[in-house]
């Protein structure tokens, strides 16, 4: 079987340009907010994951199948009908965050958010900061 290319792989396109190149409007100051905040609470370089996810750092992976590959350590997309945040590890152990927060709805690893104003930072700080130590935790991980 031959192997496939990941579809989500880092690129050279820079996130500042990519979220100054988004409509203006809210979706565009909540994305550069989110830029710079994710930069501050991770303390790592933000990079361009595919077309429109910015993350931050990087794991590898092996699923059981043998499919291995690389994704960000969290991140973030502006997309049109809400913010996604990527919270790799999922949600385990982290009720107390999600009731504190605000409006939101979760996927598996996803934390979508209509917009900044609806959630309190200080919550989200502390879901971030989980996530990864949670990532580092489990898998061999890059601060780049």
């Amino acid at each position: 079987m031959a192997k496939t290319e990941p579809k989500t792989k880092q690129t050279a396109v820079s996130p500042r340009d990519f979220t100054a190149a988004l409509e203006e409007g809210p979706r565009r100051r909540d994305a550069e907010t989110l830029l710079k905040w994710m930069t501050k609470v991770t303390g790592l370089k933000p990079k361009m994951w595919g077309p429109s996810i910015i993350g931050f750092g990087r794991y590898a992976y092996t699923y059981a199948s043998g499919h291995s590959g690389e994704m960000c350590l969290t991140g973030f997309s502006p997309r049109k009908a809400n913010m996604v945040l990527y919270i790799l590890p999922g949600y385990a152990g982290m009720s107390d965050q999600l009731a504190r927060l605000g409006k939101h709805k979760t996927g598996k690893s996803c934390l979508y958010i209509n917009k900044l104003a609806d959630v309190d930072m200080d919550v989200l700080e502390e879901i971030v900061r989980e996530g990864v130590t949670a990532m580092r935790g489990t898998y061999e991980t890059w601060d780049e």
